[in-house]
């Protein structure tokens, strides 16, 4: 029994490898054409909820049990949001400083006896790592390479990267991640960390995966897209808290980085799921405090208590510190310029070759990374370690094996380190923390911080883009620091005064490069604030990242939203181009022909115009009789999709049914409508339907949103854009200007109480009047009224 249970083990696992698509068929292609519901192109989200008549069914079934089991289990998976992104962090960071530790441990106990040796062993303990996750990237799940918040940003703002949220994409950010920090290359571990709040987000929103078996019926009670971008936010606030231990951090990235809607019940969900997170990272600190990780030390979940610093600051040194924000801001902008254009040379040129150039060209710069990492603390010398307070707790220098501060590295005395190889013979968290580190005067030398100050950034630029899981945050941090640290040494040595420390200096520059590269300001303030445990340094944080925003915005744009530009994400800013001001609606939809359906349609006419057409949204039609053409309503393309895929409500009448009386014939359930998150859904190509299938009829009315929103034709594009944005919308009609108001709602006609009589409240009401009361005004027959949309269809 144990062999047959092993045997069907083995055989489900090669049927799941079996279904995995290739590599060159999952990746999204840069370019692709936008709008496009086939190949490899971004799809835009219905965040706006279509209530047709399936819909209203349902929410008429919905009594308040439902109702509160809907509000209760949207907090219980926020819980469990915030539980799987703080358990997915605690495995990366213990991996990673475990990796770390084997690697520099083996180093250092080799180079005992011979250099050469552990420097060969140090490139292949990195190079392993390194092949490992760009393995795994490009043959299991491509859409995991980067950073992923500018593919998550798109999400939040409507558009839809197919396979940025599968479990695929999860298991390789986390594996990936692992490897490539691991490894030693100039990336972080923390940007990826909000790509996988996302995604466990967004599994645990859908109930799981079906494509691996992994389902849970009762967790699949969210189906509207809307509900899936506020699970997803939830999921990127947590992936912050747990990179970096700073939850009200992760809520305001959140809040001003990633989202483009926001509601106050959000809100309160969001904030949940940080604390969860702080409290879950919290509690796996705690337990690794008694040594249960393994190499896990003070490194891995970041926090660098710089409270021990600098107590005050004088008028004389704000000089000099905004003076930091401006090396921030034009290297930041530097920085996002340049890979730019690195990473738009590389996918245009070098990616397009297939994956061994991929794995090849990552493979080359972990050597190179390495070679560096290991040769430039050779040709430095070594100094003799200072005078260190007794209650310091700093020991100079560091036996044989260990990491910190003042290692010793290729020295001929014992009382002497090595300042360059107290950065590199470090976890990224470590060296930080060396950095930010106080009381540790002429620890470093300008020559040294110059020296790795060119080459980490040069590494970061070349390293970024690459098809690994890659962060900005701390290489970013590194960088800043580095110079800040260099500022620091000129002001200690300028102004002569023993309170100033050079730690502060370094905190200050870290803020302000990631200000000028991401153009973040308060949630990279609070960040930077949670992670020190410096709460004085709050007027200084934020001097330096207006300053550092400034400088950088007089260049480019930020390193996410250039990104997202260049990956072919549309996003639309939360301001409207200034040329919109003088265009109108019909002006920006003047060159398009609107593709239609009739009320009741042939089979064989839906298949006919999806597959000539690219359009996600049709309007539906009906001829009353009159010889007029109304509009009735917006159909999707999935929901065609859907019906085309069921039968179930084929009829061969070519004549409406009835949907004024109380049962109308719909046979296909919502929750069939639903698109999976992140995936391609279905293909007309690929719906068998018979010769006699195709002659029969569809009845579009009771699938339909009857009540799209409309602007009239001469709207400022201006306030069309603000409106689409703000209300998340993926359609909007145009219409001509329609000739009568039925009525005009105020504030006082949308506050009506749970136990009142909304006829009570329109008879006392000056907002809504029927314009037919009043026949001075109009002048012509209340019947005779013109359709609102009669107007919308322009035909070739």
């Amino acid at each position: 029994m144990l062999s047959n249970h092993f045997q069907n083990g083995i055989e489900t696992a090669r049927l799941a490898w079996s279904r995995l698509p290739s590599s060159e068929d999952a990746e999204v292609h840069d370019g692709a054409d936008f709008g496009s519901t086939s190949g490899n192109g971004v799809e835009s989200l219905d965040y706006e909820i279509i209530e047709n008549y399936a819909y209203r069914e349902e929410q008429a079934q919905r009594g308040k049990l439902l109702s509160g089991y809907y509000v209760v289990m949207k907090w219980f998976i926020a819980l469990l949001i915030g539980i799987g992104t703080g358990l997915a962090a605690i495995v990366i960071n213990i991996a990673v400083e475990n990796f770390a530790g084997w690697k520099f441990s083996a180093t250092f106990s080799i180079i005992q006896t011979s250099y050469l040796a552990g420097f060969v062993v140090y490139i292949l303990f990195n190079l392993v790592l390194v092949f490992s996750s760009v393995f795994i990237i490009t043959q299991f799940a491509p859409a995991a390479a980067g950073s992923g918040i500018p593919e998550i940003k798109g999400y939040l703002n409507g558009v839809d990267t197919h396979g940025i949220l599968l479990f695929r994409t999860l298991i390789g950010k986390i594996l990936g991640s692992i490897g490539s920090v691991g490894g030693g290359l100039a990336l972080g571990k923390e940007g990826p960390l909000v790509h996988t709040g996302a995604c466990i987000a967004s599994l645990l929103g859908q109930g799981g995966s079906t494509k691996y078996h992994l389902r849970a019926r009762w967790l699949q009670v969210f189906r509207s897209d809307r509900d899936h971008r506020d699970l997803v936010t939830c999921g990127c606030a947590a992936g912050v808290a747990a990179a970096f231990r700073a939850p009200v951090g992760g809520v305001l990235f959140a809040l001003e980085e990633v989202t483009s809607w926001w509601r106050s019940q959000l809100m309160w969900r969001v904030f949940f799921t940080s604390a969860i997170v702080a409290v879950i990272v919290r509690t796996a600190m705690a337990w690794c405090g008694s040594g249960k990780c393994g190499h896990f030390g003070s490194g891995g979940f970041i926090i660098w208590d710089v409270s021990g610093g600098q107590e005050d600051y004088s008028f004389e040194e704000l000089l000099p510190m905004a003076f930091i924000g401006v090396i921030g801001g034009l290297l930041g902008a530097l920085f996002n310029q340049l890979t730019l254009y690195i990473t738009r040379w590389r996918r245009q040129y070098l990616h397009k070759k297939g994956n061994r150039v991929k794995i090849i060209e990552v493979c080359l710069i972990s050597l190179i990374t390495s070679i560096i990492s290991f040769g430039l603390p050779l040709l430095r010398k070594c100094s003799p370690c200072p005078e260190s307070e007794a209650n310091s707790g700093i020991e100079c220098p560091r036996p044989p094996g260990m990491y910190g501060n003042y290692v010793r590295f290729y020295c001929a005395k014992d009382n002497e380190y090595n300042d360059l190889a107290t950065i590199f013979f470090n976890t990224q968290d470590d060296a930080i923390r060396n950095l930010f580190s106080a009381k540790t005067f002429h620890e470093y030398s300008a020559q040294g911080l110059l020296t790795f100050l060119v080459m980490f950034y040069t590494l970061a630029v070349v390293t970024f883009g690459t098809a690994v899981p890659a962060g900005q945050f701390v290489p970013g941090i590194m960088i800043g620091s580095t110079y800040g640290r260099l500022v620091g040494m000129f002001v200690v040595n300028f102004y002569k005064k023993l309170n100033i420390d050079e730690g502060t200096y370094a905190l200050l520059g870290a803020a302000s490069f990631l200000g000028g590269s991401m153009r973040m300001t308060v949630s990279l303030c609070v960040i930077m604030v949670e992670i020190t445990n410096n709460l004085k340094l709050l007027p200084l944080i934020m001097l330096v990242l207006l300053i550092s925003k400034a400088v950088g915005d007089a260049f480019n744009e930020g390193l996410y939203e250039m990104q997202a530009r260049l990956r072919g994400i549309p996003l639309l800013e939360s301001r409207p181009k200034y040329h919109m001001r003088k265009m109108t609606a019909k002006e920006a939809c003047r060159n398009q022909k609107v593709v239609y359906f009739l009320r009741v349609v042939k089979v064989a006419d839906v298949v006919s115009v999806l597959r000539s057409s690219k359009h996600n949204g049709f309007p539906v039609v009906d001829c009353p009789g009159n010889g007029e053409t109304l509009v009735i309503g917006l159909i999707l393309r999935s929901h065609l999709l859907v019906l085309l895929q069921s039968k179930v409500d084929f009829q061969h009448s070519s004549l409406p049914c009835n949907i004024n009386g109380e049962s109308v014939p719909v046979r296909c359930d919502f929750s069939e409508f639903v698109k999976p998150v992140s995936s391609k859904g279905m293909s007309v190509d690929k719906i068998y339907l018979s010769p006699d299938d195709l002659e029969m009829y569809i009845d579009l009315a009771p699938f339909l949103n009857p009540s799209p929103y409309i602007v009239p034709e001469d709207m400022s594009l201006t306030k069309v854009y603000n409106l689409f944005r703000q209300l998340g919308l993926r359609h909007i009609f145009v219409v001509p200007r329609p000739s009568c108001v039925i009525g005009l709602i105020t504030r006082k006609n949308l506050i009506i109480e749970e136990n009142e009589d909304p006829a009570t409240v329109e008879l006392h009401s000056t907002g809504v009047r029927p314009c037919w009361h009043d026949r001075r005004v109009l002048g012509r027959d209340p019947d005779a009224e013109d359709p609102l949309l009669s107007g919308l269809l322009v035909q070739d």
